[in-house]
């Protein structure tokens, strides 16, 4: 594997990852608990949608063979996309959204701090926006957690079932291969052992002080880098296809 094609891979797990869980929040558009929360999470969708552009239009670029980000993001099939299993989770109620967005948020916070410092200049400019809406992003959701975990005896329960059901997924953020290798070795990419022990201990921190408890279960899915998908996003991409394959000489 070439350098270019490693990045052209690296690029499109960064970018389908924020285009998945970007398109997830944007189910909540006129069902948030409250007025508020219902456009900061269309806010949210908003920033990882943006981000997702940047990434997609920057891999399309990389591998110089005429496509755009929207083929990109339009035009794959379920085991082209190399977004990681978390972000096509669905939303379930909101502690369920919560804890999602607070696991994914804490590991994009810490990854794209270091993406900052990569050689690759087009993704070091792209990280140095994205982490400081990843910051508002971090906060939001720690709040939220704090909230529901240390609030009600339902809403406690509530985020703790999400927790206990998300974790399993969790494995996936940190899994490694060639592509890694490639690139850390380029100083494009940071090494993902890095990443986790600053995840591990954030996650930690809020998960007591919330008064929840970690999962104890030991399951692990992996295969996002392999474009292997859970049943989920199938049908996030039939929905989120379904116009451009429908019409794809539409124009707006």
């Amino acid at each position: 594997m070439t350098l270019e094609q490693a990045k052209f891979e690296y690029l499109l797990r960064l970018g389908d990852s924020s285009l998945i869980i970007g398109h997830r929040l944007s189910e909540w558009c006129g069902h948030g608990p409250i007025l508020e929360e219902d456009i900061a999470l269309i806010n949210i969708a908003l920033d990882f949608v943006g981000n997702a552009t940047s990434l997609l239009t920057y891999a399309a670029q990389v591998e110089g063979k005429g496509r755009t980000e929207d083929d990109l993001a339009y035009l794959r099939n379920e085991r082209d996309y190399r977004n990681l299993l978390l972000t096509e989770q669905p939303n379930g109620d909101y502690a369920m959204t919560i804890a999602r967005q607070f696991l994914y948020d804490v590991y994009t916070y810490f990854l794209y701090e270091e993406l900052k410092n990569s050689k690759d200049e087009t993704i070091a400019a792209i990280a140095v926006k994205s982490h400081k809406e990843i910051t508002y992003h971090l906060r939001h959701t720690t709040e939220w957690m704090y909230r529901l975990g240390d609030g009600t005896e339902e809403s406690h329960q509530r985020l703790q079932n999400g927790l206990n059901e998300l974790w399993m997924f969790t494995s996936d953020l940190f899994d490694m291969d060639e592509v890694d290798a490639i690139l850390i070795k380029a100083g494009i990419a940071p090494d993902l052992n890095k990443i986790k022990e600053a995840w591990e201990k954030r996650v930690k921190e809020v998960v007591a002080e919330a008064t929840l408890q970690l999962p104890t279960s030991i399951a692990k899915q992996k295969g996002s880098r392999e474009g292997k998908h859970t049943e989920h996003l199938g049908y996030l991409l039939a929905e989120m296809q379904y116009l451009p394959r429908t019409y794809p000489t539409a124009k707006w």
